[in-house]
């Protein structure tokens, strides 16, 4: 499943409004969470966001990050398209992490058992860093810290 392209541009600082029509078949479908492509003149990212409702506007965040990589300012408009977000965990998951939790059953069953938005905020606190062994150095501490009853994601990431 996919929108049509449409036009967009960023309210306040890190979000842009979507248009009823275009989350209207993603929320029949129960998704909350999609897939977003922006293009803006030569650049494009690619990201999984949450399709967030305030008031009756549905609107996409866009942080900093992606901004910059995009040359975005306020007042510019750009390129949007929303696709179904098939990943399991609503965003993507570092191979290393992967990795390390399938072998280890222990920890991998807790981190099944957390909420969603934990897990994601798991996968996203490993996916920061740059180097692969430092992922899989973060992977591990966060493994034994589930196993010890650790649940707050600055904690987990803390080798005591």
């Amino acid at each position: 499943m996919k929108s049509p392209i449409f036009e967009a541009t960023l309210h306040g600082m890190h979000s842009f409004s979507v248009p009823e029509e275009i989350c209207a078949p993603f929320e029949k479908k129960g998704h909350k969470r999609v897939r977003v492509r922006i293009v803006f003149e030569d650049r494009s990212v690619a990201y999984n966001a949450a399709l967030q409702k305030r008031q009756d506007q549905r609107f996409i965040m866009l942080n900093k990050k992606n901004q910059q990589a995009l040359g975005i300012f306020p007042n510019d408009y750009f390129q949007v398209q929303l696709f179904e977000d098939n990943s399991k965990y609503g965003v993507e998951m570092p191979e290393e992490f992967n990795a390390v939790l399938t072998s280890d059953g222990e920890a991998q069953q807790i981190f099944e058992a957390l909420t969603d938005g934990k897990k994601r905020g798991i996968i996203y606190a490993i996916s920061r860093y740059k180097t692969s062994q430092t992922r899989i150095d973060k992977s591990l501490i966060i493994c034994e810290n589930l196993k010890r009853g650790i649940r707050d994601t600055k904690e987990l990431l803390k080798q005591f």
